[in-house]
Formats: C-alpha cells, sequence, structure tokens
C-alpha cells in the first residue's frame, strides 16, 4: 500500500470538515476520506516533500487508459468550481490524490466502472512555495 502524507495542518482542518459534514448529512459522504485521515502520515508543513499533493495544490493527471491529461486544485467544498478545475477533496478524485506523490496511481468510482489515474506532477505546492496559510 502506498503512503499517504498530509501536512498536520492539514489533516486537522480535514478533521474539522468530516466533523463537520457528519452532522448535517450522510457519513457516506466522507467515508473515502476518513480512511485517507486514519492512515495518513503525519507531516510539519515545511517537511512535506514537493511532489506530494496538498490542499490547494494544483495537479496534473493522467487517465490510464484514454491518455486524457487533466491539471486541477484540490480544495475544501466551498471553494469547489468545476468550471475552473476547482475539484473538492471530498469528491472521489479529490481524496484519491490527497497526500499521494508524483508517479503514483490512483482509483476513482464513476458513473460507468472505475477510473484509473496517474500523478504526473505537482504543477503547484503551497508548501513548496512557501504558502503556509491558505
Amino acid at each position: 500500500m502506498n503512503s499517504v502524507f498530509l501536512t498536520e495542518q492539514d489533516y486537522e482542518r480535514l478533521h474539522l470538515l468530516v466533523q463537520a459534514q457528519r452532522s448535517v448529512g450522510p457519513a457516506a459522504l466522507v467515508e473515502g476520506l476518513c480512511k485517507e485521515l486514519r492512515t495518513a502520515t503525519l507531516l510539519p508543513a515545511k517537511q512535506v516533500p514537493v511532489d506530494v499533493v496538498t490542499m490547494n495544490s494544483q495537479v496534473r493527471l493522467r487517465e490510464k487508459k484514454s491518455g486524457t491529461v487533466m491539471d486541477l486544485t484540490l480544495v475544501y467544498p466551498k471553494n469547489a468550481d468545476v468550471t475552473t478545475r476547482k475539484i473538492s477533496v471530498l469528491a472521489p478524485v479529490g481524496f484519491a490524490i490527497l497526500g499521494r506523490q508524483v508517479g503514483q496511481e490512483v482509483e476513482c468510482p464513476a458513473p460507468r466502472g472505475t477510473l484509473r489515474y496517474q500523478i504526473e506532477q505537482v504543477i503547484y505546492q503551497p508548501e513548496a512555495a512557501g504558502d503556509f496559510n491558505l
């Protein structure tokens, strides 16, 4: 199993998000994210490797079957906007890439089966850019 790395700040914020979502909606909505939180390795923001997908990272993914490449930004639900490719951490692809490194492959459920993506590049990572307060 591939390791999932989270900054301590992302972990704390995501833990609060899970608690808030459970109080207003079905637990199934946050089930995938909960699993990631339970198994993650926590790191101080200044120690997270530059090739790890953290919150507010811009990432390039390649869908394995079609070869389609897409760039997206991993955001909190309130900032999600499909038209600008800002994908919620609660979306299947969102929690699948969270904490993963360049080169790793992830699977996401989709209406017509499972999609497999390879993380090709972390285009922007807040921690690598010194943006520790996003």
